[in-house]
């Protein structure tokens, strides 16, 4: 990598991590801000680098997540690391120091595998308050509150290249200088308040170096993200005027529009239970009537597919002309009879939703549409809603698109047992921050 190093404050020692974040941000901002909150990523190393990260992210407008690497140490050497093992189970590995030490594929194999184990239990601590957020395509800024020897650092940013982000800075707040060159190496870019030529320990730079903890780690994934605001909005759809809520929380990762079920309405505690925990994942949601008051009293209409479908691809359409959030990629989520206009709407020829979750959904009344659909989709069904899980598995076999059914164990039709609906929003959270993939920044940001 032809990468540049910026260095600046000498002799600096930092109040807490909270303020070295603070001084990184101001350099940070000035070499990626550019990109726009929709092309970049910040990853915060645990634990230490999570309260350096969440300033320079609030400074970004850019989502926060967490950045846990497992080093897969030499056997008789566990300090020099032969390799490393990410999110997801992304292996790299060191050809050199493995060959040097005489470790075979099947050794090495085995050792990944303890390491994963070990970043998958670390990891299930975080995610169900911030789901991972998509690298691919990405400018991602790996960040920790120092550098010692260099290998935990090196092998995150191999891991990140790994998941596929197209550009990668490291920023840190201090780092001895020989190490900050051979990370440059392997980096884009890496950004330094602090390089001496030599250091003891990296909380040598730190008035307070307190243990950053599990809980501290989980309050900063939920604090970068401001609450988001409900606005009551009104929608204008084939001469009909729908009202509808709308959630965006700051540097939003996406859109959500949900299509609500038979007798149900935007107050329904259950789809506004699984919004709000879209909410806390950064995605922005539109609960909304399908039909007017006077259109929900004719029995007819709350199962008219054709024109439920055609209203929420018409405030689909509203929604990605309001300020700010074109370009923003839209998922549909519905439930009951508003899976099956979720479907519906996904097959019309220029429909541009990205990925779709059903929940206790009735696809088979979508018909022939459902082969039309090319929009990944998630039908989640309760272990006790005998009669509908069969009706899933049935639609599942006529879409040909990416689709996965998923069962809640002992959850009924409307996932009312305790955890059931928990369990949802989490499946549904993960789904669409999984499939939506960022724009590229526009030319003027």
């Amino acid at each position: 990598m032809n990468a540049w190093t910026r260095i600046g404050l000498p002799s600096v020692v930092f109040a807490d991590r909270a303020d070295a974040g603070n001084r990184l941000a101001s350099l940070v901002v000035g070499d990626v801000g550019h990109d726009g909150h929709r092309g970049i990523v910040v990853a915060g190393l645990v634990r230490g680098g999570l309260p350096v990260a969440a300033p320079i992210a609030r400074a970004l407008g850019a989502p926060l997540d967490v950045l846990c690497v497992g080093k897969i140490g030499v056997p008789s050497q566990r300090e020099l690391a032969m390799g490393a093992v990410g999110e997801g189970d992304v292996v790299v590995s060191n050809a050199h120091v493995r060959q040097a030490a005489g470790i075979d594929d099947a050794a090495f194999a085995a050792a990944a595998a303890r390491v994963a184990e070990d970043v998958r239990a670390q990891l299930a601590q975080y995610r169900d308050v911030a789901p991972a957020v998509p690298l691919e395509g990405r400018t991602v800024v790996v960040v920790d509150d120092g550098v010692a020897t260099g290998s935990t650092a090196l092998a995150a940013l191999r891991v990140v290249r790994a998941k596929g982000a197209r550009r990668v800075l490291l920023a840190v707040p201090v780092a001895p200088s020989v190490e900050l060159r051979e990370l440059g190496e392997e980096a884009d870019e890496v950004i330094c308040l602090e390089s001496p030529a030599a250091m003891a320990a990296v909380g040598q730079f730190y008035a307070d170096f307190s243990q950053v903890t599990d809980d501290d780690v989980r309050r900063l994934l939920r604090s970068v993200s401001s609450p988001a605001q409900p606005a009551d909005v009104h929608i204008e759809a084939g001469g009909a005027l729908l009202d509808g809520i709308l959630t965006v929380p700051r540097a939003a990762r996406g859109l959500v529009v949900f299509a609500h079920g038979s007798g149900s309405s935007r107050h329904s505690p259950r789809n506004q239970a699984v919004a709000g925990r879209l909410n806390e994942a950064r995605l922005g949601t539109l609960l909304f009537d399908l039909l007017t008051p006077g259109e929900a009293d004719h029995r007819q209409n709350v199962f008219d597919v054709p024109l439920l479908g055609r209203r929420l691809a018409q405030a689909h359409a509203w929604l990605v002309e309001q300020p700010g959030l074109a370009g923003l990629p839209v998922g549909y989520f519905g439930a009951s009879t508003g899976a099956a206009a979720a479907l519906w709407a996904a097959a019309e020829p220029h429909s541009s939703v990205v990925a779709i979750v059903s929940r206790g959904g009735r696809p088979d009344l979508a018909g022939e549409r459902l082969m039309q659909v090319s929009a990944p989709t998630l039908l989640v069904v309760g272990g006790a809603d005998h009669g509908v899980i069969e009706l899933n598995a049935d639609a599942g076999q006529h879409l040909h698109c990416e689709h996965l059914v998923e069962i809640v164990p002992g959850a009924t039709h409307l996932f009312e047992e305790p955890g059931a609906l928990e369990t949802v929003a989490d499946m549904a959270a993960r789904w669409f921050v999984t499939h939506f993939v960022p724009a590229e920044p526009s030319a003027e940001l």
